[in-house]
């Protein structure tokens, strides 16, 4: 590696991704990392920065394609909205694919974020939101069964839980969210169209009513590449 730097690597890869039109497939894995002349371990480390841009898409069986570059999701983290909410502001339409909502019951893990008895019924909602077509962001929706239940979706549901329940008149106050990078897991990847352990980046969050009372448990999962995220800080005295 010392007589090929990972920066020339990484300049190399750029111009190869350049020149390979949208939709095109790369050369194979292994043909790619003879070609210039590093690992496979290392290249995979090189065209991770590629992937979290939105430049190239690994598929399961299939190789790694060049995609084209979408313009990204910008957002403060200042103020919660969904994603069809921040797209419409943008003038960018964002579509739903993969829509599962089910009836789920409460472990004792979810029975304590939800604030519910173990056993409780749940319903679950997950779906992929997909911008110009290409999966962006894998998103699930917990709620307990007397707040949301599944006969209570619409049949146009749009993909926004946020959206429906703020239509509906809810009083919705405050979300606490964490967020970290994490590597796919196999039952996120499938749905995304990428690689297990592929980088993304993951918000979990819990959403409160005026009175304090959880009204949803939300798991968020995002390709880098696709989104913007800011916050504006005061500075704090002394």
């Amino acid at each position: 590696m010392a007589n090929f730097p990972f920066q020339r690597l990484q300049a190399d890869l750029a111009t190869l991704i350049n020149k390979t039109p949208a939709g095109q497939r790369l050369p194979s894995e292994p043909d790619l990392a003879k070609q210039l002349g590093v690992s496979r371990a290392t290249l995979r480390e090189a065209m991770r920065s590629f992937e979290t841009q939105g430049l190239i898409r690994r598929r399961q069986g299939s190789g790694t394609f060049v995609v084209g570059k979408v313009q990204a999701l910008d957002s403060g983290l200042e103020v919660l909205e969904s994603l069809e909410t921040i797209a419409k502001r943008m003038g960018l339409e964002v579509s739903i694919s993969d829509l599962n909502a089910e009836t789920v019951i409460a472990d004792e893990e979810m029975a304590a974020l939800l604030e519910v008895a173990v056993g409780a019924k749940l319903t679950r909602v997950r779906r992929v939101i997909r911008a110009e077509n290409r999966p962006v962001a894998y998103l699930v929706d917990i709620l307990p069964e007397e707040i949301l239940h599944l006969k209570d979706l619409p049949s146009d549901f749009h993909g926004s839980v946020l959206d429906f329940l703020l239509e509906r008149g809810e009083p919705l106050a405050t979300s606490r969210a964490n967020v970290s990078a994490i590597g796919a897991t196999a039952d996120v990847a499938k749905p995304m169209e990428i690689q297990r352990g592929d980088v993304l980046l993951h918000f979990h969050a819990q959403l409160f009513n005026s009175e304090g009372k959880v009204m949803d448990y939300s798991l968020s999962y995002f390709i880098p590449g696709y989104f913007h995220f800011h916050i504006v800080r005061r500075v704090g005295g002394g």
